[in-house]
């Protein structure tokens, strides 16, 4: 028997196909008494047969049953070589909950205001409030000045949101530009070749710079040209880096078990030239199975050349808050009634085409986009707090090949209720693997991330800790595998098996830490199996680590027969 160490790499595997679906009524109460039958699924169009049904209540306690774990101090074991069974444990009288939902908050603090920005902190503070035991939130922006990873510490997500500032990359905030080209106006001008931009533009810059002085008409159209440049490249540059964020946290957050969705608080941004990146962002995040749901931070938002020209955000009679459709760093109104309403008109435009890239990213992902209103804490309830109701879908695609294809899915109903259906909107079929070790590998690590139990084969687990310090420990990780149920392939008179062992240890908060793959390689004679069905295997992993609670994730698979087996175990090191 031997046995040989192996870093721990992980990837994603498609299999089973799983559709998490919430139905709304008209008023966006989640309903919860549908049945499998209800439901109709449909991969490229074809319908599927609906393998697995289950309906979810939010506020379900889960629970991690811990496995017995005792300081190493206290009661040594009574062979302290590598494959040692720990001695009896003591088992924890008060399991801790299991995290199950995981958000991340990513703040554009590029793009936000500081009056957007005081409204948008005081709704996501009273929202991070009423998380649930199983939630663990994180908050990130996408300037980077802010980075909180997953916790339930609310007095850190406190400190985080109060942290939060405009970061813009403009230095024109707080300026009255001459002229005043939108990233919108400039992309009209520069990308488009529209003549009536430039117009519009070349007029404002005549007003504001040379008086009104037709003699400077070349050189006012020369300034509006170059005032374009440099709004594309500053408009590119933060929109390009708002996306690049969103793309990174889509891969920060698919290592996360349970639950996982990205809530994007913006006033949104426009994307003329940057199709490709938005795009690759919702292939990410479908092959994640990542949601990624969007607020527009700028609430109630009133556009039209009958808006006051105050700019900003102002108040109604009944003091709720109004946003126009112009900036707040525009000149003082000049170069003829005609220009300005023109400007009006791009403005209006624009502020429109900020909040396209919102409601595309998600659409493309399954996820709510929730605006045009001033309840920003109503807002993130909606799009951040577990629906009441949800119903998991699951199917094994006919027929699917292999090919790392697009896959759209659609989620009927069977009756024509009338219910909004909030489901993913696709998936991609794995790549081909010619290599069935490639594709056991696979198997494996996609089990690592995922907080589901499996007993195909039988594995006892147990942990043992022992402290050198107040604050250094090692955690040993203990599988003890009953090898009488397990297959074995007759070779040379011998008998021939590999149990690939996986230990991964996580924080309290879901975070993955570090993770030791060892692979068992049993080539045994009818003897030594004979005495190895009473005693079983046992393979030991260890862990240098801190005082604190932890989660161990073990997996145990077989070549032979491809059974697998997933446990969970809380520890806690005083």
């Amino acid at each position: 028997m031997a046995s040989s160490d192996v870093p721990a790499t992980f990837k994603v595997n498609v299999k089973l196909v799983v559709v998490r679906v919430v139905a709304r009524d008209s008023q966006g109460h989640a309903i919860g008494n549908l049945q499998q039958q209800d439901f109709q699924v449909f991969d490229n169009g074809k319908p599927q047969t609906i393998s697995q049904f289950s309906v979810e209540k939010s506020g379900t306690r889960v629970t991690i049953e811990p496995a017995a774990s005792v300081p190493a101090s206290s009661s040594p074991p009574a062979n302290d070589s590598e494959n040692a069974p720990p001695n009896a444990p003591v088992a924890n009288s008060n399991p801790p909950i299991a995290p199950q939902r995981y958000t991340a908050f990513l703040f554009d603090d590029v793009h936000l205001k500081f009056a957007d920005l005081a409204f948008v902190r005081q709704a996501a503070e009273r929202h991070l409030a009423s998380l649930q035991p199983s939630d663990r939130a994180a908050i990130f922006s996408t300037s980077g000045q802010t980075a909180l990873d997953f916790t339930d510490d609310r007095a850190k997500m406190n400190d985080s949101l109060l942290a939060l500032r405009p970061h813009p990359i403009s230095g024109t905030v707080g300026l009255n530009p001459c002229p005043d080209v939108s990233y919108y106006l400039a992309d009209l001008i520069l990308n488009k070749n529209d003549a009536v931009a430039l117009q519009t533009a070349t007029l404002d810059a005549l007003y504001c710079q040379f008086g009104n002085d037709a003699e400077q008409m070349t050189a006012a159209q020369q300034l509006a040209q170059n005032t374009a440049r440099q709004s594309i490249e500053e408009g590119e540059q933060e929109s390009r880096l708002a996306l690049n964020v969103l793309k990174d946290l889509v891969r920060r957050i698919a290592l996360m078990p349970g639950q996982r969705s990205i809530v994007l608080v913006s006033p949104g941004f426009e994307t003329p030239q940057l199709e490709h990146e938005y795009v690759d962002v919702i292939d990410k995040a479908l092959r994640a199975e990542v949601i990624v749901n969007t607020i527009d931070a700028r609430g109630l938002y009133v556009t039209g050349a009958a808006s006051d020209a105050s700019k900003g955000a102002s108040s109604n009679a009944t003091g709720a808050r109004i946003r126009t459709g112009f900036s707040t760093s525009a000149p003082v109104p000049g170069g003829g009634v005609m220009v300005q309403e023109q400007k009006a008109f791009y403005d209006n435009a624009s502020a429109s085409a900020d909040a396209d890239v919102l409601a595309v990213l998600a659409d493309g992902t399954g996820g709510t986009f929730f605006h045009n209103s001033n309840d920003l804490y109503a807002g993130f309830t909606r799009v951040a707090s577990p629906p009441e109701f949800s119903y998991v879908l699951a199917f094994a695609p006919q027929n699917l090949k292999p090919d790392g294809s697009f896959h759209t899915l659609k989620v009927k109903l069977t009756n024509p209720l009338k219910l909004n259906l909030q489901a993913r909107r696709g998936y991609y079929a794995p790549k081909h693997l010619d290599d069935p070790a490639e594709e056991a590998k696979q198997e494996i690590e996609d089990a690592v991330f995922s907080q589901d139990e499996s007993h195909g084969l039988p594995v006892e687990l147990r942990t043992q800790f022992f402290k050198s310090s107040d604050t250094d420990a090692r955690l040993s990780v203990f599988a003890r595998v009953d090898v009488k149920h397990i297959r074995f392939r007759k070779v040379d008179g011998r008998n021939k098996n590999d149990l690939t062992v996986v230990s991964a240890l996580f924080d309290r908060n879901g975070n993955y830490l570090k993770g030791e793959e060892k692979i068992l390689q049993m080539n045994w004679k009818d003897e030594t199996l004979e005495s190895q069905l009473a005693s079983g295997v046992t393979v030991k992993t260890s862990f240098d680590v801190k005082p604190g609670k932890y989660r161990v994730r073990l997996i145990v698979r077989d070549a032979e027969g491809q059974s697998i087996t997933a446990a969970n175990s809380a520890v806690e090191i005083p």
